[in-house]
């Protein structure tokens, strides 16, 4: 399988029309994906369906050369994972709020109950921060992207993205105050 660092030369053979090759691309980029959707929408299910269907999108792109290359794959499907997430937040109050929660990370089902707890109260201040918010802290402090690769991810300024940040996480401040 390709390293991270070889996925724009898959990508150039998935577009010359070398299909099974963009399993390769699956393979290397989608735990982390997952993982960016989860942490954004607070539902394991739901990232899978958004990841899926930005799979879907990625490869329709990359097959009829619309890709233009002038992001890295890498960051390319995170924007495209990110938008989505962002979507699927937005178009929540049409739907059913989901019942799963975000796993601790781990998947060997270690863990103490604090942990999971401490999570899942994460989780729920999160949820209470607007889309774009909360997409920009995730980048930023789970995914420990630089504000330059986020502005990119998110399709706006660095600026944007460190008013967002500060907003966040005076928005947690004051949640933590509140319950203190």
């Amino acid at each position: 399988m390709p390293s991270l660092d070889t996925l724009e030369q898959v990508a150039s053979r998935v577009s010359r029309g070398e299909a099974e090759e963009f399993q390769h691309i699956v393979r290397a980029t989608s735990a982390r994906l997952v993982r960016l959707a989860a942490r954004i929408l607070g539902s394991q299910e739901e990232a899978e369906d958004v990841v899926q269907e930005a799979y879907v999108k990625a490869y329709r792109s990359l097959v009829s050369g619309q890709f233009d290359g002038r992001a890295a794959i890498g960051t390319w499907l995170f924007r495209i994972v990110s938008n989505g997430a962002i979507d699927a937040l937005r178009s929540r109050a049409r739907r059913p709020v989901p019942t799963d929660r975000v796993p601790d990370g781990q998947g060997d089902g270690i863990g103490s109950a604090e942990a999971h707890l401490a999570l899942r109260e994460l989780d729920d201040w999160l949820g209470e921060l607007p889309a774009e918010q909360r997409a920009a802290l995730v980048l930023k402090a789970v995914e420990g992207l630089e504000s330059a690769e986020i502005a990119k991810i998110l399709g706006c300024t660095e600026g944007a993205v460190e008013q967002r940040l500060v907003r966040a996480r005076a928005q947690l401040r004051r949640r933590r105050n509140d319950d203190e």
